[in-house]
């Protein structure tokens, strides 16, 4: 991996990944992070934990 620090952009102990998801579905998930103003990487963590827990993981 050329540069590490450029790639994580000094990120120590998350993980940056570019995703595209359905317009309806991100309008909401833009909402909610306004409404609870909880950071949407908060969020998507929780998400992540549930869906991980649904499967078993």
């Amino acid at each position: 991996m050329k540069n590490k620090s450029l790639k994580n952009r000094g990120l120590k102990n998350r993980v940056s990944f570019s995703n595209a998801i359905d317009k309806i579905l991100y309008e909401k998930f833009d909402l909610l992070a306004q409404e609870t103003r909880i950071p949407k990487s908060r969020l998507l963590d929780e998400a992540i934990e549930l869906l991980l827990k649904k499967y078993d993981k």
